[in-house]
C-alpha cells in the first residue's frame, strides 16, 4: 500500500465515552482506521481524503465535558495489520459471545464471531455492539427475516444468522464497512446474508420481522417513520448508539408508530432498546 495517510494523536479526558464519540464522528468524516492507547485514540486518514478544517465540524472537540488535545503528522506507509494485532482484544458477552480477531485464540463459548480487526469503530469494543449482542441473545429470531441498518463489520447480521434468523440483510452508506461487512459475512460461513451499500432509501417496499438499527440518535430520529413502516405485525426494533439522557427523545419518536418499549439494555451510559410492533 503506497497511499500516505495523515495521522492524529487525540488525548482525551475523560476517556470513557468521550473516544468512542470520537472514533464514531471521524469515521463519518473520512478517518478509516482507528487504534486506541492509553491517553485516548490515533486516528488515521488518507492523504486524498484529508484537508485542513477537516475538524471544523466535530462536535465533541467542541464539548466542555470533556478535554481532547490532538496533533497531527503525515506518515507513509503503515504496518497495519501489526498494530491492530497489538490493540484489538478479544471481547465476550455473557459467557456466551466471543468477538475475535483470526489470531486470538478460540475461548470455545457458545456463539464465536471471527472478524478481522481493521478498525475499533463497530468490532465489538463499543459499548452499544455489546449491549444489542445482550438483546438479540434473549430472544427468538428463528427464521426471522432481519435488517441489520448500519451494519458495520456485519457483527450483529452475523449473530442473528448464528441465531437462526434468515433471511438477512445488511446495509451501510460507508463503502469500507459494506466491503469489510462481505469479507467478515465470508469468514464466518454466513449462508442467508445479503450485503448492501447505501441507506435508508433501499428499504423502499422492505418487510423484516426484526430490524436492528445500531447508528446514532439523529439517524435514527430522521428514519424512525421509514423503519417502522419496514416492521411487520408484532416486529421486533432494537435500537443503540445513544445514551440514556436520550431515552425520552428516542422513545416519543417510537411511540408516535405503534411501538411499544418493552426491554432497556444500559451500559456504561449507552443504551440499547426494543421495541415491538403492537398493530
Amino acid at each position: 500500500m503506497d497511499n500516505i495517510y495523515i495521522e492524529y494523536n487525540f488525548e482525551v479526558t475523560p476517556k470513557d465515552p468521550a473516544t468512542e464519540i470520537l472514533i464514531a464522528e471521524l469515521g463519518g468524516i473520512g478517518f478509516e482506521s482507528f487504534v486506541e492507547v492509553e491517553n485516548g485514540v490515533t486516528a488515521y486518514i488518507q492523504k486524498n481524503d484529508w484537508k485542513e478544517n477537516i475538524l471544523e465540524d466535530v462536535f465533541i472537540l467542541k464539548s466542555e465535558e470533556f478535554s481532547i488535545s490532538f496533533n497531527h503528522k503525515e506518515i507513509e506507509q503503515t504496518n497495519w495489520n501489526a498494530e491492530w494485532e497489538k490493540n484489538f482484544n478479544q471481547i465476550q458477552v455473557d459467557d456466551l459471545v466471543s468477538i475475535r480477531a483470526p489470531f486470538h485464540e478460540n475461548p470455545n463459548l457458545k456463539y464465536d464471531i471471527v472478524i478481522e480487526p481493521k478498525m475499533s469503530f463497530g468490532t465489538g469494543h463499543h459499548e452499544t455492539t455489546h449491549v444489542m449482542v445482550q438483546h438479540l441473545i434473549d430472544l427468538d429470531i428463528t427464521n426471522k427475516k432481519t435488517l441489520d441498518m448500519g451494519c458495520g463489520t456485519g457483527i450483529l447480521a452475523i449473530f442473528a444468522e448464528m441465531k437462526g434468523a434468515q433471511p438477512i440483510d445488511a446495509i451501510d452508506i460507508d463503502a469500507w464497512c459494506y466491503e469489510n461487512s462481505v469479507e467478515n459475512v465470508e469468514r464466518n460461513g454466513g449462508k442467508h446474508i445479503s450485503v448492501f451499500e447505501g441507506d435508508s432509501s433501499l428499504l423502499t417496499d422492505k418487510k423484516y420481522d426484526v430490524i436492528i438499527a445500531n447508528i446514532n440518535r439523529n439517524i435514527l430520529l430522521s428514519d424512525m417513520e421509514i423503519y417502522t413502516s419496514c416492521l411487520n405485525k408484532k416486529g421486533i426494533l432494537l435500537l443503540s448508539g445513544f445514551y440514556s439522557e436520550d431515552i425520552p427523545l428516542i422513545d416519543a419518536e417510537v411511540s408516535k408508530y405503534g411501538l411499544t418499549l418493552k426491554k432497556t439494555i444500559k451500559r456504561n451510559n449507552w443504551v440499547a432498546l426494543q421495541y415491538q410492533k403492537t398493530v
